[in-house]
């Protein structure tokens, strides 16, 4: 019995990427995790000092559908350093891709529109 729960339970866990799916977004906004309820209202009006600001509670993107999807650490990074390097004020807008692993973005590319 405990060999069948052994298996299940290994089973289940290699299981666990293919739940992970793959994704694209295109021109969506880019907010810090502190804003992104108050930002959801208005995410254009969010400012560049704003997100620098507060860019050590990390980063995430507003869907469509208005769900935030926060960035993995490597996500955190990419888009701090494009923030950093820009010279916009506000309108934080990205195209981004990665792996959509519950409500957190796995990111593999981001670029600041």
């Amino acid at each position: 019995m405990k060999k069948l729960v052994s298996l299940l339970t290994l089973a289940g866990l290699a299981a666990m990427p293919a739940l992970a799916s793959a994704a694209s977004y295109h021109n969506v906004s880019v907010v810090d995790v502190n804003c992104s309820k108050k930002a959801a209202a208005d995410p254009d009006a969010h400012t560049r000092d704003c997100a620098l600001k507060c860019s050590k509670s990390g980063y995430g993107i507003l869907t469509s559908d208005q769900h935030f999807l926060k960035f993995d650490e490597e996500g955190n990074k990419k888009i701090t350093e494009e923030l950093k390097a820009s010279g916009k004020k506000d309108h934080l807008r990205v195209n981004v891709e990665g792996d959509v692993q519950g409500d957190t973005l796995k990111v593999s590319s981001v670029s600041l529109l």
